[in-house]
């Protein structure tokens, strides 16, 4: 390639650069280089034997640069040595360990994220949780370097059923979060659809759904990302509140909720097998909170007193028992259940047509 011509992909490439001052395009090249030296060590410290075309990929650059970088760290006394063949590759003399793990800032953010693998995507984080998971094999001993930890541990944090969420704001708000910067979005909530300025504290992933925590005014609400509408992050800083602890606040607010959610109570008769299925049909809160009688009748029924919401709403919680379940109080409850059966009976009689 002839000097000054620059290929489509380099022109691409060039192109999508910010602008730099002379002093840093100088030392820009270096510091790469170095970036990219590192990654190699420690790449290969995590995974013991890797091909030349995967670090190239890894790392992407040619695999010319790569038999380039290889050389310097080789000159530079680092124990790395090539393996010929079709399964050839690079390798660190065995039981030579790189002391410096390298973590960024924004890489020891996403440790945490590192088995979630489509929530660090969703949150723009994925290239900078598989760097940072690479460099925490590194540190760790041999024995625990193993494919073995990743074939007997998987986080699936989506809820069961679930369809996946629309997030394309997700990446900017995590920004507009770490950077304390306002966002003025829109916010479409069950009740009203309407304009707010809020200061971003935190994003929670809850059952499969993200939420952003933040100060509206005087007041700490919660979002659901998925209900977010355009948005723009503002130039500005706002200061964050230094008494405000992300993980008290969401607990206190679940705990509010369910109780808010639910602030009447029923009594209700079980058979034994609604009794069994107590955990899997009522909702954590209210499963409890339920007091189960001692004794049962002669068929093995117990009465069992717990917390509900609105009749309509307990009314479509106990349905979930089917014929397993009779409520006995309160009275507008039993005349709920009595209402919903009997239409339901016409529907399926076919009198209610």
């Amino acid at each position: 390639m002839g000097r000054g011509v620059l290929s489509t992909h380099h022109r691409r490439q060039h192109s999508r650069r910010p602008y730099l001052s002379p002093c840093v395009r100088l030392v820009y090249p270096f510091l790469m280089r170095a970036s990219r030296l590192l990654s190699i060590l420690t790449t290969l410290q995590a995974k013991g034997h890797v091909t030349a075309e995967a670090l190239a990929a890894e790392c992407e650059v040619s695999v010319r640069t790569i038999y380039r970088d290889v050389d310097a760290l080789s000159a530079a006394g680092i124990p790395i040595y090539s393996v010929r063949g079709s399964s050839g590759g690079y390798r660190l003399l065995d039981g030579y360990r790189v002391r410096l793990n390298g973590l960024s800032s924004i890489e020891a953010e996403a440790l945490f994220l590192v088995g979630l693998t489509r929530q660090a995507a969703d949150l723009g984080m994925g290239a900078v949780a598989a760097s940072a998971r690479a460099k925490l094999l590194a540190a760790l001993p041999e024995t625990m370097r193993s494919g073995a930890m990743k074939a007997r541990f998987h986080f699936d944090a989506p809820s069961w059923f679930a369809e996946p969420e629309t997030l394309e704001h997700l990446p900017t708000i995590a920004h507009a979060v770490r950077n304390q910067n306002p966002i003025r979005m829109r916010y479409k909530s069950r009740k009203r659809d309407e304009e707010r300025r809020i200061e971003p504290l935190g994003i929670v992933l809850k059952g499969g759904a993200w939420y952003l925590v933040a100060q509206v005014q005087d007041e700490v609400r919660s979002f659901r990302v998925s209900r977010i509408g355009p948005m723009t992050v503002l130039d500005e800083r706002f200061e964050y509140p230094k008494a405000f602890d992300l993980e008290g606040y969401w607990r206190e607010s679940i705990r509010r909720y369910e109780v808010d959610l639910h602030p009447n109570r029923a009594e209700i008769r079980l058979s034994p097998w609604g009794i069994d299925m107590m955990e899997e049909l009522l909702p954590p809160y209210v499963r409890n909170g339920a007091v189960v009688s001692e004794g049962a009748d002669a068929r093995g029924w117990k009465q069992v007193s717990l917390s509900v919401g609105s009749m309509v709403h307990a009314a479509m919680e106990i349905l979930r028992f089917g014929k397993d379940a009779e409520v006995v109080g309160p009275p507008e409850l039993r005349a709920e259940m009595a209402s919903v059966v009997g239409a339901l009976a016409k529907i399926y009689t076919g009198d209610g047509r």
